[in-house]
């Protein structure tokens, strides 16, 4: 077996926070992660202060092969990112020649190429951006921390441009089960079959089915096919004795 590979997310901003912007890329990148064989671990929120930031994302490259954060790297005065990234990991930061260049292009027009645009310029000095052609303001990779825009388009066209430059491990694989019953009915026999299959993650998901009554979802995770599977039947056979019907 493969040896895992892990990570966690450090999505920082106000606006997440306070309700006001619905996160959308912690779900896309959890999916990501997953289907390329590395194991999101732990997601941490943090607002756009400078202390919260270093604090959080220095605890967790500390604890996993990579940290991904979303968020802070536009033009606005509350955009402090790539400086709290940079104090984290005690280097300075400067105007990165090539992003500046590309911007000298984009923006020709008198005063357009101001101040604040020159901002997101700016990445920790020995960081490499995350920029393609459809990419104005780069993200950037410095050590294992991977740092992406908070606008969800250009978090997933980063994520697709750094991800074949990760190390990956062995994928989880995963199948799943409608229990077609609550989940008191199976709380102690399912814990058995988890007891029995120790290789194996078993999980059980609560919902509302089409006719409004309680039901659970089933779903077995494991890095090896032949445990995933003996471990899924025994959830079958727990259901068929149960006498529910598939």
């Amino acid at each position: 077996m493969g040896d895992i590979v892990t990570a966690g997310v450090l999505v920082i901003g106000d606006e997440i926070l306070s309700g006001r912007t619905k996160d959308k890329n912690i779900g896309f990148i959890a999916e990501y992660l997953t289907n390329i064989g590395i194991d999101l671990k732990e997601v941490r929120i943090v607002a756009d202060d400078e202390s919260d930031i270093v604090a959080a994302l220095n605890a967790l490259r500390a604890r996993y092969t990579y940290v991904f954060t979303t968020g802070g790297i536009g033009p606005t005065h509350d955009d402090i990112t790539a400086d709290s990234i940079a104090k984290a990991l005690g280097v300075g930061i400067d105007y990165h020649p090539e992003v500046v260049a590309r911007f000298k292009e984009r923006y020709q027009k008198p005063g357009e190429l101001n101040e604040a645009r020159l901002r997101m310029a700016r990445i920790p000095r020995g960081a490499e951006p995350i920029q393609s052609a459809t990419i104005l303001a780069p993200g950037f990779r410095i050590g294992n921390v991977i740092v992406m825009a908070g606008v969800p388009s250009i978090m997933q066209a980063m994520m697709d441009i750094v991800a074949p430059t990760l190390q990956v491990g062995e994928r989880m694989l995963s199948e799943s089960v409608r229990g077609n019953c609550r989940e008191g009915d199976i709380g102690t026999p399912l814990r058995e079959i988890a007891e029995a299959h120790p290789d194996t993650t078993i999980g059980s998901y609560p919902f509302l089915d089409e006719n409004g009554k309680p039901n659970t979802s089933l779903v077995v995770r494991s890095r090896d096919q032949a445990k995933l599977t003996a471990a899924m039947d025994a959830v079958r056979a727990m259901l068929a004795a149960l006498k529910v019907p598939q």
